[in-house]
């Protein structure tokens, strides 16, 4: 992507070619957790894209493509018995130690999401964790969401409190 006075924009480099996955869907999920741990301990234990498999409930991630910075793919699979989930995400911004942005492009999961990390007093970190899904399944994605966001935001947040518990007692990163 061109910015004004010719340059490229590397936030714009890594969101070319992913099309609607760029904007905000309707699904929106919200988590937050309390880490006691300095923002650049959390943030390096965030991004650390395929330990995420160690705190994220039946699921493997994998680095597809890249170092883990902007334009880097990433690929997680959930599986809970028959049933296989596959995210594919770009990394679209990484702000050390504040925040990382990704797009989710694939069939099923599509949108931005955000994590901040806000540092506090006492070397502790507020972690945001926000998703935008695009909704599959047109009027029964939007009816379905109500049933579905509950069970989705608890999942998330339970994620998260791991991820918490992991940097506190030091196994990550």
């Amino acid at each position: 992507m061109t910015v004004p006075g010719g340059e490229s924009s590397p936030a714009g480099d890594a969101q070319a070619g992913l099309g609607d996955a760029v904007r905000p869907g309707i699904g929106e999920v919200t988590a937050t957790v309390i880490v006691n741990a300095p923002a650049v301990k959390v943030f390096a234990a965030f991004i650390d894209w395929e330990r995420q498999s160690e705190w994220i409930p039946f699921t493997t991630v994998r680095l597809v493509d890249g170092d883990g910075g902007e334009g880097s793919s990433i690929e997680a699979v959930t599986q809970v018995g028959p049933a296989v989930l596959r995210d594919e995400m770009r990394v679209v911004k990484v702000d050390p130690p504040y925040e990382v942005r990704v797009v989710h492009y694939g069939r099923v999961l599509r949108g931005p999401g955000v994590l901040r990390c806000t540092p506090m007093g006492g070397e502790r970190t507020q972690i945001v964790w926000h998703e935008w899904f695009h909704l599959p399944g047109g009027t029964a994605g939007r009816v379905a969401w109500p049933v579905l966001w509950p069970g989705s935001k608890v999942s998330l947040t339970q994620a998260l409190r791991r991820f918490a518990r992991m940097v506190e007692s030091g196994v990550l990163p």
